[in-house]
């Protein structure tokens, strides 16, 4: 059957024309200009759309583009029309590797240095699955950074890396590498959940839920999103049914929503170091001094620069007369925010410490710090009785030492406690002068030397 002479020249043109395009193309792509080449290769396959060397160009300009995934498309195209096209099966396995797909036909020998390199691959995939389930987020990290080296344009090993940096807390590499994929693929629904979960991370819970509701839409089967999402909004909801319990002086309720909240996510560091410092300052309120430090203490490991945790601590540390630790803390908060504030806060830690470091007379007399005159003077006739020398006359004299000791604290203790003006020097950490003219003995508030002779019933 011979076809018209027409219809020959037809081909023939097309064929010419087609070839025109491809020479264009090369002369762009030798030039490096790799958008001008993939115009010219796409009108050469437009003319001659069965020629497996048009397509086996333009996917090689494609991979130049780093456009991976079209150059794959069309290596696979040159590979069905022309299956002993070398060139075409060699690109198709190296768009494979840098979409880290790693599979090769191990029988073509032109791709064995491809192979090893997919072994490779594999491996790291291995190392990084096995890091993930021992939650060493670094190692997969590691892991993915060496994949990429290979397989530039793999989105789900830059997934893996971004959702690991962002569970090691370092959310703005998570972003970046994230955003990266939405800006070539806006429907990607892991880079969309990555996203969500940096902000649920840093404590933007509502727009966090925005994102993992974007992902769900794109991937209803998304399950990381699905509970992630649940998580969030069951966080919030509890933190702030905590928070409305304390606002209305209910601090057991509060406390303990507080608590079922901290079961909700450990993976969340920023709000759990929120909800412990928050439930210590319900167990404040309650009285749970000890327990309220060491909610503070746990907020401060999981965020470090969190000052209001910081302050916290700092304040039960004074309310247990912890001075030294609450000097401490309170330094720290003023070297971070040298508020005059904090600055007094400080200054009042230093100067508590101070006094604590000295004679507590409240403590010799056995009376609080804002005890009256009377109850002064009470105390101290009891403690006077107690610890009198003619009392302990017929201990041993080890005893009899230490009891005359007691009994001179006790004498000095009344002296400065009963003296207006020196008890407010003394309560205001000012140091006393040695006024004391008493010998060890007591006096009577009449003047008088006292002792167990005296009208006074001992007790």
């Amino acid at each position: 059957f011979n076809k018209p002479a027409a219809f020959l020249t037809v081909i023939s043109t097309c064929g010419g024309e087609a070839e025109v395009f491809k020479e264009q193309g090369n002369a762009f792509y030798s030039q490096k200009d790799y958008s001008e080449a993939f115009n010219f290769y796409t009108k050469a396959i437009d003319v001659s759309p069965k020629n497996a060397s048009y397509y086996g160009n333009r996917a090689a300009t494609l991979m130049m583009l780093f456009r991976f995934r079209e150059a794959l498309e069309d290596s696979q195209q040159a590979v069905r029309l022309d299956e002993y096209f070398m060139k075409g099966h060699l690109r198709e396995g190296k768009c494979h590797l840098t979409l880290g797909n790693a599979m090769l036909e191990p029988s073509n020998r032109e791709a064995q240095q491809e192979n090893k390199t997919a072994a490779t691959l594999l491996e790291y995939e291995r190392m990084a699955d096995i890091g993930f389930e021992k939650r060493d987020f670094r190692t997969v990290v590691y892991c993915m950074d060496r994949a990429l080296a290979v397989a530039a344009a793999c989105h789900r090993f830059k997934i893996i890396k971004a959702e690991c940096l962002a569970l090691l807390g370092r959310y703005p590499e998570a972003q970046s590498v994230a955003s990266d994929i939405l800006r070539m693929d806006s429907t990607n629904a892991d880079a969309l959940y990555v996203r969500g979960l940096c902000l649920y991370y840093e404590d933007c819970i509502d727009k966090a839920v925005q994102f993992f509701v974007q992902a769900l839409r794109m991937a209803p089967d998304h399950e990381k999103a699905r509970l992630a999402c649940r998580n969030a909004k069951a966080l919030k909801a509890k933190k702030e049914e905590g928070n409305q319990a304390f606002k209305n002086c209910n601090y057991d309720a509060a406390y303990q929503l507080y608590t079922e909240a901290l079961t909700i996510d450990p993976n969340n560091i920023k709000t759990n170091a929120k909800l412990y410092c928050n439930r210590a300052t319900a167990g404040a309120k309650l009285k749970k001094l000890n327990e309220a430090i060491d909610d503070c203490t746990s907020a401060i490991k999981l965020d470090d620069t969190y000052i209001k945790a910081y302050l916290r601590r700092a304040q039960c540390y004074m309310n247990t007369e912890q001075y030294e630790e609450a000097v401490r803390d309170y330094e720290k908060v003023y070297q971070t925010e040298k508020t005059s504030d904090h600055k007094h806060m400080l200054k009042t830690a230093q100067l508590e410490l101070k006094k604590s470091k000295r004679k507590d007379y409240y403590k010799v007399l056995g009376i609080g710090k804002t005890a009256t005159e009377d109850e002064i003077k009470k105390a101290y006739r009891k403690r006077a009785l107690m610890h009198h020398p003619d009392r302990h006359s017929a201990a041993t004299p080890e005893v009899q030492k230490e009891e005359e000791k007691k009994f001179k604290e006790v004498g000095e203790a009344f002296t400065v406690l009963s003296d207006p003006k020196k008890k407010m020097r003394y309560d205001s950490g000012h140091d006393l002068d040695d006024e004391s003219s008493f010998d060890g003995g007591g006096k009577c508030f009449n003047g008088s030397r006292f002792s167990l002779c005296s009208t006074h019933t001992p007790y």
